[in-house]
């Protein structure tokens, strides 16, 4: 890379200056769900109906018992959160519709992603507790990040910087237009 060229993840720098507000889009017009949280970017997503908040909240897809929604601080490009649509913080308090629903997305996507970027691996998984590094420990929600072989570089080490090479408008439009494409998502 010459001195001259320019790296552009601007979508990173409101987690780099660990700003407590990360969604700066909390103020709503909407009813969250009986047990949700006003506060919680989960609870606002899977309640802000109005015409464009998808795409402003990055949720790309909503079944009866979970929302997908792309991680606005991703760790590699595509990466998704899978969640209960009702504010779950324990295992044991998801009822067995929607643990069978958060398996059938979380392979759903997997798919979808592995159609679409063509990974050669993934990181799927769940920080279960603040202790394990769950930003949002209430709300229960599992990662999906696409891996590919040498995706890790000079940045992070250098810099503790991670570049992601596409915008999360881009990929929002990629993936909503295959999981449009692909059949209805059902819950199980």
């Amino acid at each position: 890379m010459s001195l001259n060229e320019r790296l552009w993840a601007p979508w990173r720098l409101t987690y780099i200056q660990n700003s407590e507000d990360h969604d700066p889009k909390t103020t709503h017009e909407f009813e969250i769900a009986s047990g949700g949280d006003p506060e919680c970017f989960l609870c606002q997503a899977v309640a802000d109906l109005s015409e464009g908040a998808d795409k402003i909240r990055y949720v790309v897809e909503r079944t009866e018992h979970t929302v997908v929604v792309l991680n606005r601080f991703p760790y590699n490009n595509g990466h998704l959160l899978i969640a209960p649509r009702r504010h779950l913080g324990r295992l044991d308090a998801i009822p067995p519709e929607t643990h069978a629903a958060l398996t059938a997305q979380i392979t759903r996507w997997t798919c979808i992603l592995e159609k679409v970027m063509t990974p050669e691996g993934f990181n799927i998984g769940l920080n279960l507790g603040h202790a394990a590094g769950a930003g949002l420990p209430g709300h229960l929600h599992w990662h999906i990040v696409p891996r590919w072989n040498g995706d890790t570089n000079f940045m992070p080490a250098l810099g503790s910087v991670k570049v992601i090479p596409q915008s999360l408008e881009a990929l929002w439009e990629i993936l909503t237009n295959e999981a449009k494409e692909n059949a209805p998502a059902k819950d199980v």
